[in-house]
């Protein structure tokens, strides 16, 4: 349903009182909300709601309440649809599959078989938490892993989401990684997902950066520019000496507002890009000046 003028939170009210299973806010016109500030949830300006209700759920009743609560005389624009029955929460898998980064690298959902005797395959499921390598961020960032000679380096994944960085450092030869996070759904997924890679033993999940130790040989923040600027001086100190760093989560109009962040630890080499959905992504990578 539009929301036009209606008060979303009174919405989601009505929607929750009559047992919405979940209820989602997207965009109902073309405005793109790229990078909110940490704890925002904002919404576009022609917001829609989308409620999934039980079969028992009574549409007249809530049809009713919608339209009493809301002092109004007609809904909004809406659509009414019946779904068959399924797994919802897992929903989003028949859109994941097996992808290869860089050489040897392999993502792949569940038992995937990759018949490849050379591939390292980290098998993922990434629950609540973002990171699959769908993303171009994430994609730069596993590209860059599998090219690096990482037998015996220490790893630091700043920002873990899914652990899906951590996790392929250690498979590519890391010997100990660090998976940092502000969201502690993404700290259940990454132990799941390195306990499913029988990494577990080599990874600690930590819930925030003060407890996080280092420094490291080798630190990587998919992050965003907002949080990549604001705490540059912490990822760049937990960078041994003449260590290797990885940014992404940058837009390419972006790039030169994370350079200045970071050049007074970080020598950068050239910025890699790669275009997703209208929009130029960059990973920038270097090293940690000496001294």
């Amino acid at each position: 349903m539009d929301l036009e003028r209606l008060n979303p939170d009174s919405v989601e009210e009505i929607f929750a009182r009559h047992g919405a299973s979940a209820i989602t806010f997207t965009d109902a016109g073309d405005e793109a909300v790229l990078e909110p500030t940490p704890g925002d949830a904002p919404l576009w300006r022609d917001t829609r709601i989308s409620g999934l209700f039980p079969p028992e759920v009574d549409i007249a009743g809530l049809r009713d309440d919608l339209l009493t609560s809301l002092d109004i005389d007609a809904l909004p624009e809406h659509q009414i649809e019946v779904l068959a029955d399924r797994a919802w929460e897992r929903e989003w898998l028949k859109d994941f599959t097996a992808m290869r980064f860089g050489e040897r690298l392999w993502i792949c959902p569940g038992d995937t078989s990759i018949d490849d005797n050379d591939a390292i395959v980290v098998r993922l499921d990434p629950g609540l938490a973002f990171g699959t390598g769908t993303h171009a961020t994430t994609a730069l960032c596993l590209d860059w892993l599998d090219g690096l000679r990482l037998e015996h380096a220490t790893m630091l994944d700043y920002g873990c989401g899914s652990g899906v960085l951590a996790i392929a450092a250690l498979k590519l030869g890391c010997d100990s990684a660090a998976a940092m996070d502000i969201d502690p759904q993404a700290l259940t997924a990454t132990r799941a997902n390195a306990k499913y890679n029988r990494v577990d033993n080599r990874l600690t999940a930590t819930l925030g950066a003060g407890s996080v130790g280092g420094p490291f040989d080798v630190v990587v923040a998919n992050i965003l520019t907002a949080p990549l600027v604001e705490l540059a001086e912490s990822v760049s100190g937990h960078v041994k000496s003449g260590c290797l760093l990885a940014l992404s989560g940058i837009l390419s109009e972006q790039v030169d507002t994370v350079l200045t962040a970071y050049r007074p630890w970080i020598e950068f080499d050239e910025p890699v890009t790669r275009e997703q959905g209208g929009q130029m992504w960059v990973r920038l990578t270097g090293r940690r000046s000496e001294g």
